[in-house]
């Protein structure tokens, strides 16, 4: 499976809506959209993960990894998450905690 990635600019937010596998192959391709963004000034991320179908520790990885890189600009990097497999695995990593996870893309932008 493959990852697909693509970013639009939403009221001052940048919104990067992903679909497919995060996972140790893919990973890397998100990693880099996440570090051009912070790199080109974008502080504030929202992460639609709404076609994501597998995320496997390493896409975690890359979550955390961006969130620190938005974080040591005040910035924000917020989640669109509603499979439950896909939030069970951010409650059982106690990263439900660490991230603000939105049901829409609606909610993550008002």
């Amino acid at each position: 499976m493959n990852l697909t990635l693509s970013t639009r600019e939403v009221g001052g937010r940048t919104v990067v809506a992903v679909g497919g596998e995060i996972d140790v192959y893919t990973a890397p391709k998100l990693r880099d959209t996440i570090t051009e963004l912070v790199a080109g000034g974008t502080y504030d991320i929202v992460v639609d993960m709404q076609a994501v179908e597998f995320l496997d520790s390493t896409g975690l990885g890359v979550l955390v990894g961006g969130l620190k890189k938005v974080r040591a600009h005040d910035g924000s990097l917020e989640l669109v998450c509603n499979a439950d497999r896909l939030l069970k695995i951010f409650k059982i990593t106690g990263l439900a905690k660490v991230f603000v996870i939105h049901d829409s893309a609606d909610a993550a932008l008002a």
